[in-house]
């Protein structure tokens, strides 16, 4: 019985030494196979289905984009000039005025206090005239930027079809993503895309 206990000691010192060699020889299979090395070399290579896109620079270097806002700005200065016209019109016929009540010009009070008063109600029409455009710019500029986040929405899911991408962020400056690899910045691709997409309509 003990010698069968020498011999069962003597076989597992002998397999514990033989897999110490082979472990530190590099010849086992144990945190080195080729398997390992394979998965960790594809895991480097693998990129999730996410991408980003830098809303200010898609806004910026869109044509459509562009010519939407400098319609936009066209139209307000437009309004504004309109509104400055008819301003310095009416400072002129008020500086016209006070000269006139300056010179007696006037026959009487109450033919000077009616021209008073349609100066006055001028001043009053300008200033709603002012705000009304404040208000129709306004509308205007939700307006636009409606229409271009619906058409980014809608030129994205054509963009993303056949589906590549899960899921697209939006991202200006560090609003949203304070880092990720530019692997995932499709913005080029997306300017691209809508330029010649919405160029062409």
């Amino acid at each position: 019985m003990k010698n069968s206990n020498y011999i069962i000691n003597g076989v597992l010192a002998l397999a514990i030494i033989v897999l110490f060699i082979l472990h530190f020889t590099g010849k086992g299979t144990f945190g080195k196979s080729s398997d390992a090395k394979g998965i960790a070399a594809d895991s480097a290579e693998v990129r999730l289905p996410i991408a980003y896109v830098r809303t200010d620079s898609l806004l910026s270097n869109c044509k459509f984009f562009n010519n939407l806002n400098d319609a936009l700005i066209k139209k307000a200065e437009d309004k504004r000039l309109q509104i400055n016209q008819k301003a310095e019109q009416l400072n002129k016929d008020v500086v016209d005025f006070q000269q006139k009540a300056k010179m007696n010009a006037f026959l009487t009070q109450e033919r000077m206090e009616q021209e008073q008063n349609k100066l006055l109600g001028r001043k009053q029409d300008l200033d709603a005239l002012a705000d009304q455009a404040d208000k129709e710019i306004a509308a205007e500029r939700v307006r636009v930027s409606t229409q271009v986040i619906d058409t980014i929405i809608s030129s994205l899911k054509q963009f993303n079809n056949p589906k590549k991408y899960q899921l697209i962020l939006s991202n200006s400056g560090t609003d949203n993503i304070l880092y990720a690899d530019e692997a995932y910045d499709i913005t080029k691709e997306v300017i691209d895309f809508l330029n010649t997409r919405l160029s062409s309509k």
